[in-house]
C-alpha cells in the first residue's frame, strides 16, 4: 500500500471516524490539499497579497501527502537534499544555498549579518518592506531613495548613499518592485557591481522573476561566483503558490553563505514545506499556467483602467499599480464591501493601488464592480 492510500484509509480517516470528514468533506484528503484557497474565510477574493490563485500543483499535493508521515521526524536530511537540488540546477555549491521560511526570512538573515555601528542600509521608496521591519532593532542609519520619474530604482542616489561614508552599506534592491512591479535596468545594476568597493553589499531580491518578460531585466546570478557582496533572494510563495508554506532560498558565495546561516533558526523549515518545494521547482507546467493566467488577468485589468482612464504602471509581476480618483482607505473599503480585498497603502504613493491578479473569473467580476464605482462618481 502507497502511503497516500494509507493515509487515505489509515491514519486521516481515524481522525474523522464516525463522522463526515473534516468540515463536512468526506474524503479528509481533500479537506487538506484541496483546491486553490482563492477566497477569504468570508468569501471575499483576495487581491491583496501577490499569491498565485492556482494553487499548489498536482505534484505538491501529492508530496504534501508523503511527507505527512515524516511530521515527527526533524528535517535535516531532507533540508540538505533540497538545498543539493537547488545547487545543482543553479550550478554552485551546496554551501551556496541557504533556505529561509519564505525568502523573508533569508532577508531577515542578510539585515542582521551585515548590521554594524553607523552600517547604512539603503534602499528605494516606496519598496518590501520586510527589510525595513528587521531593520528597527538594529543600528543601521537608514537612507530611503525615491524611485525615478520613470519607476526604477534610482541607483545614481543610491550608490551615492552607499558609498560616499566609507562605512558598511547594505543595499537592497527589489527587482521587478514591490509594490510598483516594475523593473530596474539589469545592465546598470550590473555596471554598479562590477566598480562597487567590498564594504557595499549587494541584497538582490528576485521574488518575481519568474514572470519577468522585458529582456531589459535578468538575474544577478552571475555575480555570486565573482563576489562575496552579493546575495540574490528567490521565493516559493509566488510562481510556484506556496505562500502558506513559507519556504525561500537566497544564493551566495560559500563564505557568505556560512555567515547568513549563523542567523537562521535551527531546522527552520518544516518537513511539508520541503516535499512540496521539492515537488514544485522547475514544474514548467505548473509556471506556464501560472504565467498563462497572471497575463489573462493583467490584460483584461489594463483594459479597464485605460478604459477608464486610470493610471496605470507596466508590470513585469503578478500584480500591478494604479491611480484611484479620492480615500485610498474608503476605497478599499467599498471593495471589501463588493467582495474584493485589494492592496494595503504604500507610502508616499497614496492615491495608487496595488492590484493583484486572481483567476480571471474573479478579475472580469472586478473589473465590472470598477466599472460600476466610476457610475457612482467614486473613482
Amino acid at each position: 500500500m502507497r502511503r497516500r492510500d494509507f493515509i487515505r484509509t489509515g491514519t486521516l480517516a481515524g481522525l474523522v471516524a464516525g463522522g463526515g470528514g473534516i468540515g463536512g468533506v468526506a474524503d479528509p484528503l481533500a479537506a487538506i490539499v484541496g483546491g486553490p484557497g482563492r477566497a477569504a474565510a468570508d468569501g471575499r477574493v483576495r487581491l491583496s497579497s501577490n499569491e498565485n490563485p492556482l494553487g499548489i500543483s498536482p505534484a505538491a499535493k501529492d508530496a504534501l501527502v508523503e511527507a505527512v508521515v515524516l511530521a515527527n521526524r526533524y528535517p535535516a536530511d531532507q533540508h540538505r537534499a533540497l538545498v543539493s537540488r537547488l545547487a545543482s540546477a543553479h550550478e554552485v555549491a551546496d554551501s551556496q544555498i541557504v533556505l529561509g521560511t519564505g525568502s523573508a526570512e533569508v532577508l531577515q538573515m542578510a539585515v542582521q549579518a551585515y548590521a554594524a555601528p553607523r552600517a547604512r542600509l539603503v534602499m528605494a521608496e516606496p519598496t518590501y518592506e520586510a527589510v525595513t521591519n528587521y531593520q528597527r532593532t538594529e543600528a543601521y542609519d537608514l537612507v530611503r531613495v525615491p524611485l525615478t520619474p520613470g519607476y526604477e530604482h534610482d541607483l545614481d542616489r543610491m550608490r551615492e548613499a552607499a558609498e560616499s561614508s566609507g562605512r558598511p552599506a547594505l543595499v537592497y534592491l527589489c527587482n521587478p518592485n514591490n509594490p510598483t512591479a516594475t523593473i530596474t535596468s539589469s545592465a546598470a545594476i550590473d555596471a554598479w557591481i562590477a566598480d562597487a568597493p567590498e564594504h557595499v553589499f549587494f541584497l538582490s531580491d528576485e521574488a518575481y522573476i519568474e514572470y519577468v518578460e522585458d529582456e531589459r531585466m535578468w538575474s544577478s546570478l552571475p555575480w555570486i561566483g565573482k563576489k562575496r557582496n552579493v546575495l540574490v533572494v528567490r521565493t516559493f510563495s509566488k510562481i510556484y503558490g506556496l505562500a502558506g508554506l513559507r519556504i525561500g532560498y537566497g544564493i551566495a558565495h560559500p563564505d557568505t553563505a556560512a555567515r547568513l546561516s549563523d542567523f537562521a533558526s535551527r531546522n527552520n523549515i518544516n518537513q511539508l514545506a520541503i516535499a512540496a518545494a521539492g515537488a514544485s521547482f522547475g514544474d514548467e507546467t505548473l509556471m506556464e499556467k501560472s504565467r498563462a493566467a497572471n497575463s489573462e488577468s493583467r490584460e483584461m485589468v489594463e483594459a479597464t483602467l485605460d478604459e477608464l482612464g486610470l493610471e496605470r504602471l507596466p508590470t513585469q509581476a503578478n500584480f500591478l499599480m494604479h491611480r484611484i480618483n479620492g480615500d485610498l482607505a474608503t476605497y478599499r473599503g467599498r471593495m471589501a464591501e463588493a467582495g474584493f480585498l485589494v492592496g494595503r497603502d504604500f507610502p508616499p504613493m497614496l492615491d495608487w493601488n496595488r492590484l493583484s491578479f486572481g483567476l480571471p473569473g474573479d478579475m472580469g467580476r472586478f473589473c465590472d464592480t470598477l466599472r460600476g464605482f466610476r457610475g457612482k462618481g467614486w473613482i
